[in-house]
């Protein structure tokens, strides 16, 4: 049995010595070529938690594995090959075009000062044409929307081939179009065996994709599960302190609020 694609192993963190825990004694196992959601409301650590699995953060305590080998033993150019990120807000101080923002996603691939190749542009173009934007590769990033900045930061992690990609809130800034675009590219990476992990606030987007679901509030895990144990409606009210109620549409569980 292979081991889990992330670990995460009694997991505590503060940002500051004497501050508040944002995340207290987390243990959660993320299965290899899964799609996990996790899933909480505002505050309740989402974002800290995938900087911790990265290794942009450094635990209080506790220890995270990598496909079952110590994050501490990667170094950071093996762990950029392994685990990629989509982050929420990414500001672009430069006039960089489209296509020159997503090869920065081939620099785990590259030695010092080496530019990319004719295959990294390749690789770049084709990330652009799965997300549906590669008509865009000339446009300057900066004057892009927010949707189509988004869906750019997608693309350079796609081509950084991550096995284990990780997205904050990944559809935050997406219409309704451009939402399911994302979806899709995510069902198609999860077919394609990538471990996918996503932070949302949203429990129909966690029903809607995520195979596995990680319920987070103030820091604690309150469930990690299977997505058809995990979305109660119990479960869901604890999580995030309101009644709701879950209703079969079409075969598919929607949450609403009573």
């Amino acid at each position: 049995m292979s081991p889990p694609a992330l670990a995460l192993q009694a997991l505590s963190f503060a940002y500051a010595p004497g501050a508040p825990q944002v995340l207290s004694d987390v243990t959660i196992d993320i299965p290899a070529g899964s799609i996990t959601a996790i899933l909480g409301p505002n505050g309740s650590g989402k974002t800290t938690l995938l900087r911790l699995a990265l290794g942009l953060l450094s635990p209080s305590s506790g220890a995270i594995h990598v496909a079952g080998r110590p994050q501490r033993e990667w170094s950071r150019r093996e762990l950029s090959r392994r685990v990629g990120l989509v982050p929420q807000d990414e500001l672009v101080a430069f006039d960089l075009s489209v296509l020159e923002f997503v090869l920065m996603g081939r620099a785990p691939f590259l030695g010092l000062l080496e530019m990319p190749g004719e295959d990294d542009r390749d690789r770049a173009r084709q990330a652009l044409a799965t997300v549906g934007i590669a008509s865009l590769e000339r446009r300057v990033v900066p004057e892009l929307s927010g949707g189509e900045r988004q869906l750019v930061t997608i693309a350079r992690a796609l081509v950084q081939e991550s096995e284990i990609l990780l997205s904050d809130e990944p559809t935050a800034h997406l219409d309704l179009a451009n939402t399911r675009r994302v979806l899709d590219v995510m069902r198609a990476l999860g077919r394609d065996g990538r471990t996918l992990v996503f932070t949302t606030h949203d429990p129909n987007l966690a029903t809607a994709i995520a195979d596995h679901v990680v319920l987070l509030r103030d820091g604690r895990v309150l469930a990690a599960a299977p997505t058809t144990e995990a979305i109660t409606a119990e479960r869901l009210g604890a999580t995030y302190g309101v009644d709701v109620e879950i209703v079969d549409v079409r075969g598919r569980p929607l949450v609403i609020t009573r």
